[in-house]
Order: structure tokens, then sequence, then C-alpha cells
């Protein structure tokens, strides 16, 4: 019998982690599954363009993975059975849920419905964390995903000259929000409230850049700023500061999805799934985690941050390694480690801040239209390898037949 595999959420992870599993495995040995809500790939390292009215690429997984052998569920996830081993899905509008990638519908799928899996791959992600602040889930705008993005986008669309936005939140998804609707709406009064100093965990020259670039966009920053409170027309400081905000746009973190935690899975505080260097969970040794649902290490036993940078590998890592315990192959034993920050300022500017392999700053960094274009490379890169997933040498290996009766854990074989 087949090995059934059930990769939950079409992200970049598990997107890369099905797509990657499809080219290390015969699709005798395996059925690969992959559920989401959604019938088309979010590019979500791009939702503050998108908040602003420029349009992206359709990417639909009927045509990405067609001849993969992943079968696509389209399906939302409301429970997960780890004792059990089963999934609990509901099929999404009522709609027809795909077979293997062929793009011809199969019948409609009653409203819920049990899926049973040998492995899992957990990639149901992150999304917005308003911080239990009074007033930003009434009032604030995120861009965590595509129905905030698209909601920001038409209240954009309905300001007027010289009305307020704010943006909160200082990190990189909060940077790149601010620069971007400050360029696409020079005619705006557009600022950021910034809990530390502005780019305070970049180089010098980093700094400097993203000084000059905030400047010429007329942004107003707003440092060492903590918003304590969300109205319908402004936004109150730790201070008691009073900053005009026709618009609030809510940037300072994301939470992970709820599912996890209500499992039997071993799960950090803030429910994010432990793992192992295999991105094996460290209580169910047939589930995997990858993404920001998981809580990896990295160099000197650091965290890895929430991020497609820290998603991708940690999606390559499960993949080899599931594929490996299955065929009895050698264990991947590669560290995930960064390279560089990417951040766009608008379209016209970019920073490329060089790091050390834990994230830390180095004094290297590239900055302008050459930074633009290297980031607009990056995400151009990582949107081809979701849509070309067995693109390359295949190097498929048979199932050991002891290592994964159908129905049983699976083991190390390595």
């Amino acid at each position: 019998m087949q090995h059934r595999i059930i990769v939950l959420g079409a992200g970049y992870t598990g997107a890369v982690a099905a797509g990657r599993l499809a080219r290390r495995l015969h699709r005798d040995d395996v059925a690969i599954t992959l559920v989401n809500a959604e019938p088309d790939f979010v590019e979500r390292v791009r939702m503050h363009q998108l908040a602003v009215g420029q349009d992206l690429t359709p990417r639909p997984f009927s045509e990405m993975f067609r001849g993969t052998g992943v079968a696509l569920k389209l399906a939302k996830v409301t429970a997960v059975d780890v004792e059990r081993k089963t999934v609990t899905v509901t099929a999404t509008s009522g709609g027809p849920v795909s077979g293997p990638a062929s793009g011809e519908p199969e019948s409609v799928e009653p409203a819920y419905e049990e899926l049973e899996y040998d492995t899992l791959v957990y990639a149901l992600g992150s999304g917005w964390n308003d911080g239990g602040v009074p007033g930003v889930a009434e009032h604030a705008h995120e861009i965590a995903g595509r129905p905030g993005a698209l909601r920001l986008r038409e209240r954009l669309a309905r300001l007027d000259a010289g009305q307020p936005v704010v943006v909160v939140g200082g990190g990189l998804t909060g940077l790149e929000a601010v620069t971007e609707i400050a360029e696409a709406r020079p005619d705006l009064d557009v600022a950021l409230a910034a809990g530390g100093g502005l780019g305070d965990w970049l180089s010098p020259r980093g700094r400097r850049h993203l000084r000059k670039v905030t400047d010429k966009l007329g942004i107003t920053v707003h440092e060492h700023t903590e918003v304590t409170s969300v109205a319908a027309g402004h936004v109150t400081t730790a201070d008691g500061t009073s900053l005009p905000a026709a618009v609030t746009v809510w940037t300072t973190g994301f939470a992970v999805h709820p599912l996890a935690r209500a499992s039997a899975l071993e799960v950090t505080d803030t429910g994010r799934i432990l793992v192992d260097r295999t991105m094996r969970s460290l209580s169910h040794p047939d589930v995997y985690a990858v993404g920001d649902a998981a809580l990896a290490t990295g160099p000197g036993g650091k965290p890895l941050r929430m991020s497609c940078a820290s998603g991708v590998p940690m999606a390559w890592q499960a993949a080899d390694a599931i594929a490996a315990r299955l065929t009895g192959g050698k264990l991947p034993n590669v560290s995930i480690r960064y390279f560089n920050q990417c951040i766009s300022l608008g379209r016209a500017e970019g920073l490329i801040q060089y790091v050390t392999a834990d994230d830390r700053a180095v004094d290297a960094a590239l900055t302008g239209r050459f930074a633009a274009r290297y980031k607009e490379l990056v995400c151009k890169g990582a949107a081809w390898g979701v849509a070309h997933p067995v693109l390359g040498p295949a190097r498929r290996r048979r199932v050991v037949p002891a290592a994964a009766p159908a129905g049983a854990s699976v083991e190390a074989a390595a």
C-alpha cells in the first residue's frame, strides 16, 4: 500500500515541501496530498504591493502541480488528531476538490471530511497578531495575508489627499509597508511608529540609507514609540500622545495558527511546534513542521525567525528527511543559516543587509536601485521555485517496504 503523506498549508513552505517530496519519492510508493483553503499560491512577501494597488501574477495550484502526482485538496483544516493520525477538513466554498493535479475536478466533497495520514507535514504558517492592544482588531488593518491586503487596498483608494496613515511596527514588514504606501501615495501624510530606533538592528550603512529613503519619501518617523491603543481616527502612544490616523496599519508581529496548540503536539508557549534538526516533531515522530508554525534552531542555538528565508530551507530539510527515512537513505545534516536580509523600500529603492549565519548585521550592505532589483529577483526566484516543484534532477528513490507500511509511524531508517 502507498504511504500517505499529507501536507497542511500551501504557502512557500508547504508548497515547496510537497513539490520536493514529489521529486524524491516514486508515485507508486507514496500518495502526497496538499491541503489548502485557496486555489492559488499567495506571494506573501508582496502583500504590501497588493495593498497599494499593484496586481500580482496569478499562480493557480492546478497548473503548478499538474503532472507531479501531488493531489490538491481545496479545504480548510479544522482539526488535527495526532494520536489517531487524522486531519479534519471542510471543503472551501462547497466547491470541487481536484485529484492528482490534472486540473479536472472530481465529485463535490462532503462538508466535513477526515483524512488519514502516515506522515504529516504541518505548514499552516502564521497570521496577524494584534498583540491584545485595545482597538487594534476593530480599527487597524493588516497585510499578513491577501484578504487583509485587499481590504487595506480598498481603504487606501478611498482616502483623500492629505489624510494621515500610520504604520505601527518598525520591523521588515512595517518598513516595506510604510515605504510602499508613501511612494504609491505621495499625497498622503504617512508616518511610522517604531518601538525602537529606525532600523536599529541594521549596520550603520543600512541605517543611513533607510533614513535617507524615509526622508525622501516624506515619512514622519516616530522612534521609540509604543502604541497602546487604536481608535477610528487616531492612535495613542504610551506617553499619551495622540497621532492622527485615518488608516492604521498594524505590523508588529505574527501569531501561529491555533490548531497545533489544540492538539497533543509539544509546542512553545506561543503555539509553535518543537522540532529537531530534521523538522520532526519532538513529541510525535510521524509529524514534521516547517515555516512559521515550527520553532527550529539555527547556528548558535538561536531560534530561526519567522520568514521565507527560514521557511524554505526548513521545507527542504523536512522533505529530504522524510524521503531518507522512508527509503533507508542518509538523513540531511545541513545547518540552516542566513546570508542577508532583503528589504524593499518601494519600487525604486531597496536595502540588502548582509548578516552572519545567526542573522546579525555586518558592515556590508547593498542600497539603492541595485538593491531593489536584487530583492525583486529574490521574490521572483522564490515564486519560481514554488511554481516549478519538480523541475531539475528528480533523484526519486523507492520506499523500503519494511520502513513504511501504511498506517505505521515513520521511524528513522538511517
